[in-house]
């Protein structure tokens, strides 16, 4: 296998917790408790989990939008929080973000050329004529057209808006760019077709893609590899078709029983968790999952699972991953 693109060691970030009346410090959100993995060239890395579970904040520390509480990101091997100025503003070409909302994401006061042209007037790679040229270019690529140029992110669709965020994306021709959610503010009908267009992007220009969802459908068909997050932890780590066939832990196990079957005639037995996610400023000790999991023992409130290789790179955080092999019990609330 090639060396990584990315190499996540170790990654832990904390937000404050503020209040009273001078505004000390109450605590910390445990946002990313201590995560690693590797991005290889030309794969698709999905992220998913439950609202809150770290996986956005994930994405932005790796690009340096948020800086680490501790851990680090290497790119191709070089520490992105030891660069400075100048070297970081470089670094930056090679990654890039599509926001999930395309609305928030896209300045209502700049036209469209502007949006899409101002990386490259940033990095001082072209203006003028010949900035317009590569505007029309890009947004050509992503299924738009040139008399574009001139409107302004009010008159478009949310699918169009998020071709223009990609077109932005794209301007610097990254190797890297972490999609955040891209489709999950668009209409079902239009999902498709931004998927098949991020598709066709990475097979054209060799893109690696760190590819954050709620949808497991989306993850399935888009990921070469997935990472399941829970609590701000890496619960299980998988090639895609090997976790969606064989989930080793019991919250992935939980999440594939949620996703609709297609078939009326097929009944798939749902796995209801008790309770609520914990809150991330006092997770729970030892496992984070175990006050939600019907499988947990006194190991699993005392000491926490470490990440473990299962064989063929399928690892999983799990004390009891081998009673996986038989199925869940249907729970209700």
């Amino acid at each position: 296998m090639s060396e990584p693109l990315v190499s996540v060691r170790n990654l832990k970030k904390y937000f404050p917790v503020r209040g009273g009346v001078l505004s000390r410090q109450r605590g910390q959100v445990h946002a990313i408790d201590d995560i690693s993995f590797d991005v290889y060239p030309g794969e698709t890395f999905g992220l998913v989990g439950e609202s809150g579970c770290g996986k956005t904040t994930t994405g932005r520390v790796m690009l340096r939008l948020e800086e680490r509480t501790s851990g680090d990101v290497l790119f191709e091997g070089r520490s992105i929080f030891a660069l400075k100025g100048e070297a970081m503003r470089r670094q930056r070409r090679d990654m890039q973000i599509i926001f999930q909302d395309p609305y928030s994401s896209l300045n209502p006061r700049m036209t469209v050329g502007e949006i899409v042209g101002e990386p490259l007037s940033v990095h001082h790679i072209a203006s003028g004529r010949d900035r317009e040229n590569q505007v029309r270019d890009l947004l050509e690529t992503v299924g738009l057209s040139g008399y574009h140029l001139k409107r302004y992110p009010h008159e478009f669709s949310g699918g169009q808006r998020q071709r223009i965020g990609i077109a932005r994306a794209l301007a610097l021709h990254p190797k890297l760019i972490v999609c955040d959610e891209p489709v999950s503010a668009l209409d079902v009908s239009i999902q498709s077709q931004v998927l098949n267009l991020l598709n066709d992007l990475q097979e054209k220009f060799g893109l690696t893609y760190v590819f954050i969802a709620h949808g497991l459908n989306v993850v399935k068909h888009m990921s070469t590899r997935v990472g399941v997050m829970y609590l701000g932890k890496i619960v299980e780590l998988a090639d895609s078709k090997d976790l969606f066939a064989h989930p080793q832990h019991p919250y992935t196990e939980a999440l594939m029983s949620a996703i609709p079957v297609p078939n009326p005639d097929l009944k798939r037995e749902r796995i209801v968790l008790e309770g609520d996610v914990p809150s991330p400023v006092n997770p729970p000790k030892g496992c984070r999952f175990h006050t939600r999991c019907p499988y947990a023992q006194e190991i699993c409130r005392q000491e926490e699972p470490p990440l473990i290789d299962l064989g063929g790179g399928h690892m999983t955080a799990c004390h009891f991953r081998q009673v996986m092999d038989a199925p869940l019990q249907k729970r209700s609330i």
